[in-house]
């Protein structure tokens, strides 16, 4: 049983029989887990800003073709586990990004999981890469192996989810600021190409945001969000946005987005990004556009269960925002870095 590449964009069957590794290894997870179309876009599928590598070690397949090699046996073809690095290109490019990193869990406890790492890593020094990051929750068998493997702690984060069955909505209606000279657009879906600019500006905004000291603002461009808005829909997936605009001159001020599958089959929405810019801080306007695209959805999507965030342990301000709206802790999650 070898290491082998997966060649992107030609073997779907060997993408479909990791993400059905990774759905195996992550079934006692409480929060939602990827879909199989945003699986592939997400790991399987190279971008203008990220090339990809996916590797696998498949039971009973024969010669490998990469490095490493674990000798451990095979029965039938299926794979047994694997992993995803991502290699940015246009920040960041002194990092690799390691994730998933799976073994089904009836291939545990024969030493597959930490070949597979050191494969990775041998990989991103390939690529000339000095960091390699992974995130895992902060306690349990993922903690434990990036521990065991030199990993230390980069970020922490708490994942927060709100029972749309149970909110009170009134009181949320209730919360709904009222904030002079800002006006609010609303879309579902990418973004339409009238927004691209807006939204340069506003993704911005997120590089306030906690990070490892050793990683670089990203760096948005028309192209790069554009790139950004065709993988929602690539990825089996949609999105409700709502952004706030200062009146006086129509400048992007606030933006927050929720996806949910485009299939609509597991109840979930992911609060994803909320950024308010520095100039326009103070006004309430990151309460405003979560409320209010919370709500919108709501309208919109009444089959929806429950909403998952994630936040910075470190991002007192958000965090309060989210407990205000209902959210309640489910978990958290530690970034991990390895200086190679």
């Amino acid at each position: 049983m070898s290491i082998q590449p997966i060649p992107l964009g030609q073997d779907e069957s060997l993408v479909a029989d990791l993400h059905d590794a990774y759905v195996a290894a992550n079934a006692h997870d409480p929060g939602p887990l990827m879909a199989l179309p945003r699986f592939r876009q997400s790991f399987g599928v190279e971008r203008p800003d990220q090339r990809v590598e996916l590797w696998a070690v498949t039971e009973g397949g024969g010669q490998g073709h990469g490095q490493g090699g674990g000798q451990s046996g095979g029965q039938d073809g299926k794979v047994a586990g694997g992993y995803g690095l991502g290699l940015p290109l246009l920040d960041n490019t002194q990092a690799a990004v390691l994730y998933p990193l799976v073994v089904r869990p009836e291939r545990r406890g024969r030493g597959l999981g930490g070949e597979l790492f050191a494969h990775a890593v041998g990989r991103a020094r390939a690529h000339g890469r000095r960091l390699l990051f992974t995130e895992t929750p902060s306690t349990g068998v993922g903690a434990r192996f990036a521990r065991a493997h030199g990993m230390t702690t980069s970020v922490s984060e708490a994942r927060r989810t709100l029972d749309l069955r149970t909110a009170d909505w009134a009181a949320l209606e209730a919360m709904v600021p009222r904030v002079p000279g800002y006006s609010l657009e609303q879309w579902v879906g990418p973004a339409g190409p009238e927004w691209l600019d807006d939204l340069v500006t506003l993704l911005d905004g997120m590089n306030d945001a906690p990070r490892d000291a050793a990683v670089e603002a990203s760096a948005y461009t028309p192209e790069r969000v554009r790139e950004r808005e065709l993988s929602v829909a690539a990825g089996g997936q949609t999105c409700y946005t709502t952004i706030a605009r200062r009146d006086a001159d129509g400048a992007p001020a606030a933006y927050t987005r929720i996806f949910l599958r485009a299939d609509r089959a597991d109840g979930w929405g992911g609060q994803a990004d909320t950024a308010v810019l520095r100039e326009h801080r103070g006004h309430r306007l990151g309460l405003l556009v979560k409320l209010a695209n919370l709500l919108w959805l709501r309208e919109r999507e009444p089959h929806l269960e429950r909403v998952i965030t994630w936040n910075a342990t470190s991002n007192a301000h958000m965090l309060a925002i989210n407990e205000a709206m209902g959210f309640r802790l489910l978990d958290e999650w530690h970034t991990w870095r390895l200086e190679l």
